[in-house]
């Protein structure tokens, strides 16, 4: 019996190691790395994280960077700001979202990057993930185009940087 167990445990161990990638961190044959992942972060998270993920994941596969962006909120709106649904409609850039998402400590543990464009509860800190500040971002509702290009500018120096690190 104590024989058919270590067996059985062996045989778990090493399934998961090759569904997972082995001890040393690289994937097994066949299965792709996890993406790493960069979470753009707003009050709402119905405007300015909305714009910025969609926008980052725009430009990251233009630029064939293996990166991929989610966008999430501190205190999520019911649904994704009128004014960033309709923007990003007319820029040919897919919302990515169909309704804002509450930052979670799982997020942040799993970025590889946060970006903050607002204030974050001390519950997201001292995790170690990097976290940016962006509180310079206008305000969408007043002005779409102004807030996008400011935080089209500030994603295209952030791929920059990330691509480096990678």
């Amino acid at each position: 019996m104590k024989l058919l167990a270590t067996c059985c445990l062996s045989m778990v161990v090493a399934v998961a190691l090759h569904a997972n990638g082995n001890a040393q961190g690289r994937a097994a044959p066949g299965v792709p790395k996890q993406v790493p992942i960069v979470v753009f972060v707003c009050e709402h998270g119905a405007a300015k994280s909305v714009i910025a993920a969609a926008h980052f994941n725009r430009l990251a596969k233009e630029r064939n960077v293996r990166l991929r962006a989610i966008a999430r909120g501190t205190n999520p709106d019911e649904k994704i700001a009128p004014a960033a649904a309709k923007g990003l409609q007319s820029d040919g850039v897919p919302v990515g979202i169909h309704r804002p998402k509450r930052l979670s400590t799982g997020d942040v543990a799993r970025a590889s990057r946060v970006v903050a464009m607002c204030e974050l509860p001390d519950a997201y800190s001292g995790n170690g993930a990097r976290v940016e500040h962006w509180n310079d971002i206008p305000s969408v509702s007043d002005d779409y185009s102004r807030a996008r290009d400011a935080i089209v500018e500030r994603v295209r120096h952030l791929l920059d940087k990330l691509r480096e690190e990678q």
